[in-house]
């Protein structure tokens, strides 16, 4: 059995990243993923610099579409719409991530594809939902980071100003969601034999992410904390002589570990730190002592000495370093396949590992409307009418 969604057919209608990734992930766990794309192809083949000759493929489109077939559909004509029309009557899941009413305006909102097929899983991915003053909003991550607090967490600690995270976290934390309420809506189609509407959206799913220690200075009502919280701390990264280390000492005994690792048993009398309690409540002080017994050594000796004091600690690695770092190595958590077109690429192996359906291994992207016949025969059109449709531009088919 190849992975455990082996027989679960996905149509992805989505483009970017936030619904891409999610299906990704479906992908590598078995399900058959369809990718339909207008004839220019989702926008991510053209938003970073091509690393084909053909200009199809971006490294981000690589990373978010491996594994996937792909058909490239006009959904401006009624060919290329009844040509969707038949894939979905056959499908399990139904992704999309357009901007409220442009399924609708297409004939295939959730109600109608319902009445095509009920055992449907529908599934709406949008920026801040179909609801509310900002629905018709343009979004894309740094909305989201600005709307749901997570650029006050990370603001500067002196100015308070508000920063971004220099990653699309929002997106890819909503893919994640997404791929998981998509797993959980087809284990209960198992049980009802009916479909259902799934909506995710990103301002949700990022309030859900930081609520747990982000948000616990405004979980009880009528005790809110003012913004200047705990958040505003330095953070736990440390320079060394030679580079940079982090460690953690939340619990006693890793406090305890940290003051003999350093040498420093003074610290365990300190008021200020011989609580957990304390420790949190004085953690600026706290973080800033740390950081002056660490930069007095080099990274390999704290790191050891650390260890050995079972202090959470681990070297702050460059990205290029991250490639060859022992334990990444050690698990071959990175493969490397050929990729037509492209040459040698590396990817993450996926990170769910199951005993019984092994994940598939990464695979290639498709080009735009490299499967297009083959799905068209696989849903009842002949030779002939996939020529006509191709000849009107209906149908893309991926060249070479």
């Amino acid at each position: 059995m190849a992975g455990p969604l082996s027989g679960v057919r996905v149509i992805d209608l989505t483009s970017v990243v936030s619904g891409p990734f999610a299906t990704m992930f479906l992908a590598d766990q078995g399900a058959d993923v369809i990718k339909v794309e207008p004839p220019s192809g989702d926008m991510t083949r053209r938003t970073r610099p091509p690393i084909d000759d053909g200009g199809q493929f971006s490294p981000m489109f690589i990373s978010t579409n491996r594994g996937k077939r792909s058909i490239s559909l006009d959904l401006k004509r009624p060919e290329g719409v009844a040509a969707l029309k038949k894939l979905i009557a056959r499908s399990d899941v139904l992704v999309q991530n357009f901007r409220p009413q442009v399924m609708e305006r297409l004939g295939l909102g959730e109600p109608a594809m319902r009445a095509l097929n009920p055992r449907l899983i529908y599934v709406s991915i949008s920026g801040v939902g179909d609801s509310g003053p900002y629905a018709e909003k343009r979004v894309y991550d740094p909305i989201i980071q600005g709307l749901s607090g997570f650029a006050d967490v990370q603001a500067q600690a002196g100015t308070r100003r508000p920063q971004m995270i220099r990653t699309i976290v929002a997106d890819k934390t909503t893919s994640v969601m997404t791929a998981q309420a998509i797993t959980a809506a087809l284990y209960a189609r198992e049980k009802t034999g009916v479909g259902q509407h799934v909506k995710v959206a990103m301002l949700d799913t990022m309030l859900a992410f930081l609520w747990p220690e982000a948000m616990t200075n405004y979980v009880v009502v009528g005790r809110e904390a003012p913004a200047g919280d705990h958040n505003s701390r330095p953070d736990l990264i440390f320079p060394t002589t030679d580079g940079y280390i982090t460690a953690g000492t939340i619990s006693d005994s890793e406090w305890a570990g940290f003051c003999k690792a350093t040498d420093r048993s003074d610290l365990l009398d300190d008021e200020r730190f011989d609580s957990q309690g304390k420790r949190a409540a004085n953690a600026t002080q706290r973080v800033t002592l740390m950081a002056a017994i660490l930069a007095t050594r080099s990274t390999a000796d704290w790191l050891k000495r650390l260890d050995d004091c079972d202090v959470p600690c681990a070297p702050v690695l460059r990205r290029a370093e991250v490639l060859t770092n022992e334990q990444v190595v050690a698990r071959q958590l990175i493969a490397e396949y050929d990729h037509p077109g492209v040459g040698r690429v590396r990817q993450p192996r996926p990170a769910a590992r199951f005993s019984a359906t092994l994940a598939r291994e990464p695979s290639a992207a498709p080009k735009i409307g490299q499967h297009s016949r083959e799905i068209l025969r696989e849903l009842g059109y002949g030779a002939d009418e996939i020529d006509a449709l191709a000849a009107t531009k209906v149908v893309k088919e991926a060249k070479g």
